[in-house]
């Protein structure tokens, strides 16, 4: 996605503190690495990155935090709240009602966050190498989707909340496919009952037809047309794209077989696999191989071999 033309430098900001701003805002928190990766990839020794991320802490327009695990020390970036009102005043990306302060940025979920991130820059790096489209901000967290209407007094979440939504342009020839992805990232700490769950949300949005309101659907389409909820926002349904992490390879093999198996044994998710594109992989073979090599497990069907992440989608008829 390309930057609009210095909205933020108005403010005197250097172009590529102008860049960062909109990507910690968007992404929440990224480590140094992340973003040397994401914004200055041919650089070696980010010493320029460094600078204009110092800049932005001494402007009191980002803040740090030390990466608790694995990092070695390592900062991670975060925007403040006097960085947000700059960025969402500039209208550059969609303003997010969650922001990241220092007490959330050194909690228990910094470790998510920055494996969010990384899938999503795994996704970046496949577009650089193949010459694909997926850029800086083509990915976002914690999109909210309707999934049913009225409130919540009857137990089932009104809302579906992936852990990112993720936009890519796979160009073959001249066939440009835009593919959307539901990003589930698991860091081997939730039940694989849990992620069967997530699973029945995303087969429920599939199918969930708002209820027109004075001639307007929830998702602000006129009531003319009866289609989906997704159908006002996706060319065509995302795919779910579960990424595992955190734990060795045998673990995640063997969550990898049960989530397979708890779908299998569900009757409606039975019911939906003909339609509904669900894959698994792991965030290692992300970052090392691509998505566009066979290392994407279905989560439905007999046949378990890993494919792409453009065929798992498994186009079928539905019962």
């Amino acid at each position: 996605m390309a930057y609009p033309a210095g909205m933020l430098r108005t403010h005197g900001l250097p172009l590529l503190a102008e860049q960062l701003l909109p990507v910690l805002y968007q992404h929440r928190l990224m480590t140094t690495s992340q973003l040397q990766q994401l914004l200055q990839p041919h650089t070696t020794y980010p010493v320029y990155l460094r600078r204009q991320l110092n800049l932005l802490r001494n402007l009191q327009l980002a803040g740090a935090t030390v990466r608790r695990r694995g990092g070695q020390g390592e900062l991670a970036w975060y925007c403040t709240s006097a960085g947000a009102d700059l960025v969402e005043a500039a209208g550059e990306v969609r303003p997010r009602a969650y922001r990241m302060t220092e007490q959330s940025a050194t909690s228990q979920l910094q470790e998510h966050t920055l494996a969010i991130n990384a899938t999503g820059l795994a996704f970046v790096e496949a577009a650089r190498r193949a010459g694909h489209e997926c850029g800086p901000l083509d990915w976002e967290p914690e999109l909210a989707h309707r999934l049913r209407d009225g409130d919540s007094r009857t137990g089932d979440e009104a809302f579906l909340i992936p852990d990112a939504v993720l936009s890519y342009i796979h160009r073959h020839h001249s066939t440009r496919t835009i593919c959307n992805y539901f990003l589930e990232i698991d860091r081997a700490t939730m039940t694989p009952d849990r992620l069967v769950d997530k699973l029945r949300a995303y087969a429920r949005y599939q199918s969930y037809h708002p209820v027109p309101i004075t001639g307007r659907s929830r998702t602000g389409a006129t009531s003319a047309g009866s289609g989906a909820a997704w159908q006002d926002r996706y060319p065509a349904f995302p795919r779910v794209l579960f990424v595992l992490t955190g734990a060795p390879t045998a673990t995640l093999n063997r969550r990898t077989a049960d989530l397979r198996a708890l779908a299998a044994a569900d009757t409606r998710l039975r019911r939906a696999a003909a339609r509904l594109p669900a894959g698994i992989t792991t965030l290692h073979q992300l970052q090392n191989a691509g998505p566009w090599e066979p290392i994407i497990t279905p989560v439905f069907g007999d046949d378990a071999t890993p494919t792409n992440a453009l065929l798992y989608t498994r186009v079928a008829e539905a019962d």
